[in-house]
């Protein structure tokens, strides 16, 4: 082969792999892989590992001349997981969202609505569709995006006032319904996917059903809602209709009490998880609200915590903590029968 066609062979190849990088999460392996704990008739949960960011892979043109890419989390807030196993984290340090596709080795930032940027990203949420949905407590509106990170439409915003600050998101799969948290107005509001309202529910107060400062929420197992009313030190349970079903929780520095509420999630048996962000720590509730145990300290090692926030379980119970000030997002697995 002639030195030019050498060279034509090389930038073509160059450029052919320029047009499909590969990238992939930046993940530090558990090292003591500690299960938390040891009395046998508790939850036993495993760290597996935590990642940081994501970066690109293998060999393109660009980072032949401006190096491999990445970008790293700086305040991670809020994450979410879809049905094939994408990641969306809510991001406020740098005003974004993190959007990646593992099987396609794919990394997007969601960083745009239809006329400017995003500010303040606290939630996300996927639908059955993989749809994202992006609350921006400034804003004050939801952004939704398709599968491949482009925008379709907003929810609420100041033109129509239904939402003053919304917040926390869930999506529940069998009644094909948004819920999103409104902390400013106490209030949680249910949309169809596109994004008509159905319903709303709560007032500020501290009875059953009421909220002062509610901001997180979770669709768990047979449809019951979670919500963390952040105010009132306590997390109320709703069905899917938004009937009351119970409460937990009372205002503390011991164990079982709730300082600062943030991320709430279930997994698969009912046991309830509250994230606590002055505690640094994630405390594991039974179903009727009784304290079993405390995931994490404060600190930088693996399973410890600094000032932690959002937190999601998927449907193979993994769970997932947004260790915020640490940068990170540490992922656990729920041990089922002795396993």
């Amino acid at each position: 082969m002639t030195k030019p066609l050498c060279v034509l062979f090389c930038l073509t190849a160059l450029v052919a792999a320029a047009c499909a990088p590969r990238w992939a999460m930046d993940v530090q392996p558990s090292v003591a892989r500690g299960i938390w704990p040891q009395a046998p008739e508790k939850p036993k949960i495993r760290q597996l590992m935590t990642i940081s960011g994501f970066k690109e892979q293998g060999t393109s043109l660009k980072m032949v001349f401006f190096g491999k890419g990445e970008d790293r989390f700086v305040n991670p807030v809020a994450v979410a997981i879809g049905g094939d196993g994408r990641i969306a984290v809510a991001d406020t340090g740098s005003k974004k969202v993190h959007l990646y596709i593992p099987k396609e080795e794919r990394y997007l930032g969601v960083i745009r609505f239809e006329s400017g940027e995003i500010v303040s990203p606290v939630s996300v949420a996927f639908d059955d569709e993989l749809r994202l949905y992006v609350s921006d407590s400034v804003h004050g509106k939801i952004a939704v995006f398709d599968p491949r990170g482009e925008y379709l439409f907003s929810i609420g915003g100041s033109r129509d006032g239904v939402l003053k600050r919304p917040t926390g998101l869930a999506y529940d799969r069998d009644k094909k319904t948004l819920y999103a948290v409104d902390t400013a107005s106490h209030r949680i509001h249910a949309f169809t996917r596109k994004g008509e309202p159905v319903f709303a529910f709560g007032e500020r107060g501290s009875g059953n059903g009421q909220f002062n400062f509610p901001t997180h929420i979770f669709r768990g197992a047979a449809g019951r809602i979670y919500v963390t009313d952040a105010m009132n030190f306590r997390v109320q349970i709703f069905d899917s209709s938004s009937r009351f079903i119970a409460a937990f929780g009372r205002h503390g520095d011991g164990s079982g009490d709730i300082s600062m509420p943030k991320g709430v999630a279930s997994d698969s048996e009912g046991t309830i998880y509250v994230v606590d962000t002055l505690f640094d720590n994630v405390q594991l509730f039974d179903e009727k609200g009784e304290f079993l145990l405390t995931l994490g300290s404060r600190g930088s090692a693996q399973g410890e915590f600094w000032l932690p926030s959002g937190i999601f379980i998927d449907d193979r119970d993994t769970l997932y903590v947004c260790d915020t000030y640490n940068q990170r997002i540490q992922i656990f697995e729920i041990l089922r029968d002795g396993r």
